[in-house]
C-alpha cells in the first residue's frame, strides 16, 4: 500500500509519518504541505509543495489528509483525477464542502471521518444506545482540545451531538445550543447542549452527560496520545484497497455497523 500524507509537517501528519513507517505493509509514496512552508524540502521522505502533488499521485493508493478544508477538497479533486483513494481526517467542514465530499465519492473510494480512534468510535455506538435507553434525559457535551485546535467544536463533537439527536428523533439544527452566556431562562427539555473548551496541550477530551433528577451518566473518551489517531488513519487506508467509490467512515473500517 503506498501513501501519501498531507498535513506532513503537522503534528498529525508527523504522528502518521512514524506510525507509517514502522509498518512494513506500507510505503510512504510522499509526503506533502502547503507551498509556503518552512518544512518544505525537509524530513524522511522529502517534504514536497502541494502544488507539486499530481507528480506523487502517480505513483500513489491512498492520500491520508489532515489539512484544512480547503485543501482537502482541491487534494480531493486531484485525487479523482488520478483515481487515488482517500483517508480524510479533516474537520470544520460546511455542509456544502460536505456535499463536495460525498459528490466526489461517486468516482473514488473516501473515507471521511472527526475521528480515528477505535475508541471514539465504540463511543459513538454508546451514545446512541444510551440515548435511546435514556429519554427524558438532559444531553450535554463537552470537548476540551489543545490551544491550537481552530475550529469548535470539534468535529468529533458535533458527530456525538448529531448522534445523540438522531437518537431521540431530533435534529441539531434544530435543538442545538453552542454555549450559554447571560440570562437565557430555563433550559428546555429539546435542546442539546455543546460545550468546548481550550487549552495547553489537550490531545482530545470528550464527555457526554445523560442527566436526569437525582443521577446522571457520564461517558467520556480521553486521548493520550496523536498516536491512536495516526494509527486509526493508517488503518483506514489499508482498508480502502480494493474497495469500491462510495463514502465511508471508520464505523465501516471497524465493521462497527
Amino acid at each position: 500500500m503506498r501513501i501519501t500524507v498531507c498535513g506532513a509537517a503537522g503534528r498529525m501528519g508527523q504522528a502518521i509519518l512514524r506510525i507509517a513507517k514502522s509498518d512494513e505493509n506500507i510505503k510512504i509514496a510522499g509526503a506533502v504541505e502547503y507551498d509556503e512552508s518552512p518544512a518544505l524540502g525537509t524530513g524522511v521522505p522529502v517534504i514536497t509543495k502541494a502544488s507539486e502533488i499530481e507528480k506523487i499521485l502517480q505513483k500513489t493508493d491512498v492520500i491520508i489528509d489532515f489539512t484544512n478544508p480547503e485543501s482537502t477538497l482541491k487534494n480531493l479533486e486531484f485525487a479523482k483525477k488520478h483515481n487515488v483513494a482517500v483517508v480524510i481526517g479533516t474537520t470544520g467542514f460546511s455542509q456544502e464542502q460536505k456535499d463536495k465530499i460525498a459528490e466526489v465519492s461517486k468516482f473514488i473510494p473516501v473515507v471521511f471521518s472527526p475521528n480515528m480512534s477505535i475508541g471514539v468510535n465504540v463511543l459513538f455506538k454508546l451514545v446512541e444506545e444510551a440515548a435511546k435507553k435514556m429519554k427524558g434525559y438532559d444531553i450535554e457535551i463537552v470537548e476540551l482540545h489543545h490551544n491550537k485546535k481552530k475550529d469548535a467544536p470539534s468535529g468529533t463533537a458535533v458527530k456525538l451531538a448529531d448522534v445523540a439527536a438522531e437518537a431521540v428523533g431530533k435534529n441539531m439544527k434544530d435543538v442545538g445550543i453552542y454555549g450559554r452566556e447571560g440570562i437565557i431562562g430555563e433550559r428546555t427539555k429539546e435542546e442539546i447542549g455543546v460545550m468546548s473548551v481550550r487549552g495547553g496541550d489537550i490531545v482530545g477530551e470528550h464527555t457526554v452527560y445523560y442527566i436526569g433528577m437525582g443521577e446522571r451518566l457520564e461517558l467520556t473518551h480521553r486521548a493520550q496520545s496523536r498516536d491512536t489517531f495516526a494509527a486509526g488513519s493508517v488503518r483506514a487506508a489499508k482498508w480502502l484497497a480494493g474497495k469500491k467509490p462510495g463514502l465511508y467512515d471508520m464505523q465501516d473500517v471497524l465493521e462497527l455497523k
